[in-house]
């Protein structure tokens, strides 16, 4: 089972964005030495504690900088974009990088109405299904006397993914016959409907002949189970922010989170980001084991907005680790 990267860049407080993309780019380094298979970045906007807003532009920076791992958008969100300004963008990715560029589309806005807004969204009726096949068509192979051909773009077959954390996602995937990750990091409700679905639906494509099933989860890994749960205090606290209209940079651990945020919301963000393993080695095995076991993906992408980098890095270390020793096991 390939193991994968889902990367927010984000910003710890007392840092710029600039230092949050050269955390980025040295994650990739190290997640690609360490066996990860995808590094894959989010769209975001108006958001000041995220760096990668510009999705495709930082998709190069870290091609550029790593050799083998693939990379790609964990997503896209298509709706603030026209197909052929994407195909042309990820066309000109698989052509400077060829087989290592995927392409993970979401339907939300990747922001609030401000941002939908100066996007210039709002207006035109929801076009996701035909937005994606229209994509589709543009990495397909060439084809002489069509209005409008994507170059570079063309004959590149950039695979790609549905992201979803309702069941819309998971049909329009099991419909076009195409692989879906879902959103379970921060989303999870949906998680063993949506899945049913889509395997129970699925119907083969040019690009894919049976269903391919991504699990996102956090991981907070740490040397002590103490240590890997103050380092999820940072996620938790960005999360109530968000979830209170209050986005900001990364927030520094703290050592107790119920005081930072109160009770309710304490428990309110745990339900959201309950699908993570939090803690020492051997506790983020048995919890990722257990994960793999109950939702049997095909793959398994991990996130971890950790304010320190260096304990950032550990916990992907951490995390590889683990799962290259739960594939020993399985394999004997």
């Amino acid at each position: 089972m390939r193991h994968s990267v889902l990367d927010l860049a984000p910003v710890p407080e007392g840092a710029d964005a600039g230092t949050a993309i050269a955390n980025s780019v040295d994650l990739a380094r190290h997640a690609e030495r360490w066996g990860y298979a995808r590094y894959w970045l989010a769209e975001h906007h108006n958001m000041p504690g995220i760096a990668s807003a510009a999705t495709s532009v930082l998709i190069g920076h870290i091609a550029d900088a790593t050799s083998r791992i693939r990379v790609g958008a964990g997503g896209i969100m298509l709706p603030n974009h026209a197909p052929l300004a994407i195909a042309e963008q990820f066309g000109t990715l698989a052509t400077i990088h060829p087989d290592r560029i995927d392409l993970g589309l979401g339907r939300a806005p990747g922001g609030d109405l401000a941002v939908a807004r100066a996007l210039r969204r709002g207006l035109e009726a929801d076009r996701f299904p035909e937005d994606v096949v229209e994509l589709i068509g543009y990495f397909g192979d060439a084809q002489p006397g069509a209005p409008v051909r994507a170059h570079p773009g063309e004959g590149t077959h950039v695979p790609i993914w549905i992201l979803g954390s309702s069941l819309y996602g998971a049909q329009l995937a099991a419909h076009l016959g195409l692989p879906y990750a879902f959103a379970s990091h921060f989303a999870p409700d949906a998680l063993e409907q949506a899945v049913a679905i889509y395997r129970e639906r699925f119907q083969p494509s040019a690009q894919l002949d049976r269903p391919r099933f991504m699990l996102a989860a956090n991981v907070f890994a740490a040397d002590t189970d103490a240590e890997g749960r103050r380092l999820r205090t940072s996620m938790q606290q960005a999360f109530a922010r968000l979830r209170t209209g209050q986005p900001g940079k990364l927030p520094a651990p703290v050592d107790d989170i119920e005081a930072a945020i109160g009770q309710d919301m304490t428990r309110a963000v745990d339900h959201a980001l309950r699908i993570s393993a939090v803690g020492s080695p051997e506790t983020v095995r048995s919890q990722l084991d257990a994960m793999i076991r109950r939702y049997a993906p095909d793959e398994l992408i991990l996130t971890g907005q950790i304010h320190d980098h260096a304990a950032r890095l550990r916990s992907f270390e951490i995390a590889a680790e683990v799962l290259g020793d739960l594939e020993a096991d399985e394999a004997a």
